[in-house]
């Protein structure tokens, strides 16, 4: 009789824990085909305000930023992510030094990091710019890149890279053609995941974008509109991040188990 009950209580409280998460959620979306103005009030379907936001210059400058961002950085975080990834395992040595080093960036919070890049860059009298968001998203995302791709290696078998070796086969050749192809999925992922971080990140780029217009991400450019209050095209902006962020976070899962999608 016992197991019953607990089943039910358990099952409770996942129906209230995901009500708390999501309820607001399918709000924002729902309001965000709002045909009025207020973006509190239903008044009727509309889908208006969508092209109201693609017809707003500051925002789709802000999202030309974000995406540059994005890619540079997903780009390099991904290259970096994956050798470190592939040096740290290699060695066979790992120690909780090691282990600290390396996802310190994960857990340190991300006004601590951001002070400590703005440091950083005032330190080396650098200009803030977008290039120095790409360079701190970079520093942000390397780490999430490189657990994706160490839990991939967790299971990697190495007795093929010693026969790779064997057959003559050199260090490059056997990384290209042997390493590389079993770590993909794990590396795609670890991308996936490294470019909706970068879309999301407001609090670094704040921090190391500078006071120049031409450096505001998506993020930053909705704190802006928001401070003077919550518009239709904020309620619209909000639901097209949070379907993006799902489509890629739901894509690296699927990638990280090591198939594409579909099989």
């Amino acid at each position: 009789m016992d197991e019953p009950s607990n089943t039910g209580l358990m099952v409770l409280i996942l129906v209230v824990v995901f009500a708390f998460l999501y309820i607001p959620i399918s709000v924002l979306v729902g309001l965000s085909f709002n045909e009025g103005g207020m973006p509190t009030a239903w008044t009727g379907f509309s889908f208006k305000w969508y092209g109201a936001l693609f017809a707003n210059a500051d925002i789709l400058r802000a999202a030309g930023n974000t995406l540059i961002v994005g890619l540079v950085s997903t780009v390099f975080a991904t290259l970096l992510g994956t050798l470190l990834a592939l040096g740290v395992e290699i060695r066979r040595r790992k120690g909780r030094v090691l282990e600290t080093l390396i996802f310190a960036p994960m857990v340190i919070p991300d006004i601590v990091l951001a002070i400590a890049l703005l440091s950083f860059f005032s330190l080396l009298d650098v200009r803030l710019g977008l290039h120095t968001v790409i360079m701190s998203h970079v520093v942000f995302n390397l780490a999430f890149v490189c657990a994706v791709v160490r839990a991939r290696l967790k299971t990697f078998d190495w007795s093929i890279v010693e026969a790779s070796a064997d057959l003559g086969a050199s260090t490059l050749t056997t990384l290209r053609r042997v390493v590389l192809p079993v770590l993909m999925p794990a590396v795609i992922a670890g991308a996936l995941l490294a470019f909706t971080l970068s879309v999301d990140e407001f609090i670094i780029a704040f921090f190391t974008a500078g006071a120049e217009r031409a450096s505001i991400t998506l993020p930053m450019q909705i704190y802006a509109m928001i401070r003077f209050g919550v518009t239709p095209e904020i309620n619209v902006l909000a639901t097209l991040v949070i379907g993006f962020s799902l489509l890629t976070l739901t894509l690296a899962q699927r990638l990280n188990r090591g198939g594409l999608p579909g099989q």
